[in-house]
């Protein structure tokens, strides 16, 4: 990772995130996505990975899309 950008490092770590609760299922790991990153991540990594989400949307696994649609304005 060290040859990584910030963003790309973003973009990495939520994608390891949705995939290591992916056995969860779907809604689940979509939830527990979501709740990973209200509860750890810092207010400018969840301002900038969903600026990012929208400029790459390519770039995310479905489950860290999802998370990031239903991770409200303000939590960040």
């Amino acid at each position: 990772m060290s040859g990584m950008t910030n963003d790309e490092k973003l973009v990495y770590m939520v994608n390891q995130i949705a995939r290591n609760f992916e056995a969860l299922g779907y809604d689940h790991a979509v939830a527990a996505t979501e709740d990973h990153l209200l509860k750890y991540w810092d207010p400018r990594m969840k301002t900038r990975i969903r600026m990012l989400a929208a400029e790459h949307a390519d770039a995310l696994c479905a489950i860290a899309s999802a998370a990031l649609s239903r991770l409200g304005a303000d939590a960040g």
